[in-house]
């Protein structure tokens, strides 16, 4: 009975448009067991991707309110479910495996976990990075924009700034596995930033954790990142972008799916870089220190930029001695319009990924 609970949140978490998919060797079901008890994997499988109390819940499933909705606020805390506490009213929904339960595991992440999930990232992630739309989209060093090629508001980081009314800042999961299994590298830990539209959200404790910070600090900290080297990653949405990621190629799940995985467009870019040959002085920082997913060349005596692989990010622009680097925009035929919000983007996955996920809607 214990097995089979596991084995069908397993199959819920794969119908979901974001995927879960199976190992010969179980070691999904492993990762599972680590991290729900039997009950909690029972009482996942009953829930939806849309906000609940635990009185709608208790109600649809037949389940006793009382013992629901306490389980329910554990789930919350240990960053299996996302929940919403409004005071007189507390609302939760499930999450999918990434972005969403891994995520939510930065508290209660260790060597055992770090190790399990590095070991499911080749399975897990060439399902999840090839089908579109794309979990992310790039956000270039906005500064490095062409003039005449002005980026619309969901693809610049000024713009969801603006429109953010509070900011957190918490460690990057993915670099925490990394350092948990003696890997990881010297760029901030520190980097992972969350926006939401109202004020006050991140000034008391939550299940994610981070620390509130200003939105002075938050741009702060992004220009900080950006001379660190980090690549500016949101959600691959129009609205309701509520997270800038700041990633590094050595780390990052998602960057990793191009440089180790070999996955072509697993991030949705609107820009490539352009290096001018003949002005370019062959010193190779911009390969050698600033390029996340080695989508530059040396070629005679010039470097080039491998404009299919280039995700546009402005990193190599910045640090150019010879300003020989330049953004520029995508043709309106390569680039891929994100969807308008997290409900289309699970639409449109859907469908593209053929599974059939209403009864969680």
């Amino acid at each position: 009975m214990t097995e089979d609970v596991y084995c069908q949140l397993a199959r819920v978490l794969d119908t979901l448009p974001n995927g879960f998919p199976q190992t010969e060797s179980g070691l999904e079901i492993k990762i599972l067991k680590k991290i729900f008890t039997p009950e909690e994997a029972d009482l996942f499988r009953d829930l939806r991707l849309a906000f609940e109390t635990p009185e709608d819940i208790a109600q649809r499933t037949g389940r006793p309110l009382e013992e629901t909705a306490e389980r329910l606020e554990q789930m919350r805390w240990r960053g299996q479910i996302f929940g919403i506490d409004f005071g007189e009213v507390k609302v939760y929904k499930m999450l999918p495996w990434m972005f969403g339960i891994y995520e939510f595991q930065l508290k209660r992440m260790d060597k055992e976990l770090a190790a399990m999930c590095e070991q499911y990232y080749p399975v897990y992630g060439r399902q999840f990075f090839t089908p579109k739309p794309q979990l992310m989209q790039v956000l270039p060093i906005e500064r490095e924009l062409p003039a005449h090629q002005e980026a619309l508001p969901y693809q610049r980081v000024s713009g969801i700034i603006e429109n953010g009314q509070s900011f957190a800042i918490n460690e990057c999961i993915c670099k925490k596995e990394k350092r948990l299994l003696d890997h990881g590298c010297g760029k901030p830990l520190e980097c992972c930033m969350a926006i939401a539209p109202v004020p006050g959200v991140f000034e008391q404790d939550n299940p994610w954790g981070g620390r509130a910070i200003s939105r002075e600090e938050a741009l702060r900290l992004l220009d900080e990142f950006e001379k660190a080297g980090l690549v500016h990653l949101t959600g691959n949405v129009v609205n309701d972008q509520y997270y800038i990621c700041n990633c590094c190629g050595c780390c990052c799940g998602v960057l990793r799916s191009i440089t180790e995985l070999g996955v072509t467009g697993s991030i949705n870019s609107h820009f490539f870089a352009r290096i001018e040959a003949e002005t370019c002085a062959a010193c190779g920082l911009c390969a050698n220190e600033r390029c996340q997913i080695s989508a530059i060349v040396e070629e005679d005596d010039a470097y080039r930029i491998l404009e299919n692989k280039c995700i546009g990010c402005g990193l190599c622009v910045t640090t150019c001695p010879t300003g020989s680097i330049t953004l520029v925009r995508r043709d309106e035929a390569d680039c891929a319009p994100p969807p308008a919000n997290e409900d289309e983007w699970f639409l449109r996955r859907g469908e593209n990924r053929g599974v059939d996920f209403s009864k969680f809607q």
